[in-house]
């Protein structure tokens, strides 16, 4: 890893990132794509040192609250969290000025954070995202090798809702040929169901591939599936979204889950839950 002085923390949506790179290993992951500008290896993280300044004074000058969200572009859970702790320092600030807070994970570190995620909660609004990709534990350690196993995360979730931190799960991305199998998909949901998750994304069941990732996926691919990366340029050449050829029957096996639980689905509806800033509780009164 490497520190750097951030200049901005905070996107025009609200969005932040107090790490640049990351140490998962995720063979899909779409962070890697050029098309992100990263002049650096991309496991050499980037460490915004200051980025807790940078939120508390953004914050500072916002009129109004928002939702403040993190993890799109790399995991603030990283394994070096525990030890530089800037995704908890922006926590105590997001909870200090009173700001709602979400965040994508593959990590059950963020479990460390559960008294902040509360206090975020009760003042605002707190909500945690979770990606399940593979049931199959064998599979998961090849294609997410050096984060939480799914079994962990279904876990996690577990422990988010008996705190009752309302959760999303990420069922994405889902890779053709091998984790897009209604056996698959059904195992997931059984997790989401256990776990009262709130919502589920798919984006359209399938992934993306583009010049960076596409090259690292390909060779991973040849490193544990000999031959799938001929099957992968045959079927899909140099697509950047690639939908699952079983996408319309998983995707239905998902809308009819989410119906029959009550399950938020569809990306639309689902961003409009994450981006939405509830009241605050009100206080009981002293009689109750």
């Amino acid at each position: 890893m490497h520190y750097k002085d951030a200049k901005s923390i905070l996107s025009s949506k609200n969005g932040m990132n107090p790490y640049r790179g990351c140490t998962h290993g995720c063979i899909y992951c779409d962070s890697r794509s050029e098309c992100y500008g990263m002049t650096y290896t991309f496991e050499d993280v980037e460490v915004k040192q200051n980025a807790p300044q940078l939120l508390e004074d953004a914050l500072r000058k916002k009129r109004g609250r928002s939702m403040i969200a993190t993890g799109a572009m790399s995991d603030p859970y990283l394994p070096l969290e525990k030890s530089e702790r800037l995704t908890r320092h922006c926590l105590e600030i997001i909870d200090r000025y009173g700001f709602g807070f979400s965040v994508i994970t593959k990590s059950d570190l963020v479990l460390r954070d559960m008294d902040l995620l509360q206090s975020i909660h009760h003042k605002a609004k707190c909500v945690v995202q979770m990606t399940l990709t593979t049931y199959d534990e064998a599979l998961c350690r090849i294609l997410e090798p050096n984060v939480a196993t799914t079994r962990r995360r279904f876990e996690v979730l577990k422990e988010l809702q008996s705190a009752g931190i309302p959760t999303v799960v990420w069922l994405t991305p889902i890779l053709p040929f091998l984790n897009d199998t209604e056996e698959n998909i059904q195992e997931l949901l059984s997790y989401c169901g256990e776990a009262g998750v709130r919502g589920i994304l798919t984006f359209g069941i399938g992934m993306t591939l583009r010049s960076g990732n596409r090259e690292y996926f390909y060779q991973k691919l040849d490193e544990h599936f000999p031959g799938m990366k001929q099957r992968y340029m045959r079927a899909f050449g140099t697509a950047y979204g690639i939908k699952s050829p079983n996408g319309k029957t998983l995707g239905k096996l998902v809308k009819e889950f989410c119906k029959q639980n009550d399950i938020l689905c569809g990306t639309q509806t689902v961003f409009d839950y994450l981006n939405q800033l509830d009241r605050p509780q009100e206080q009981l009164s002293l009689f109750e």
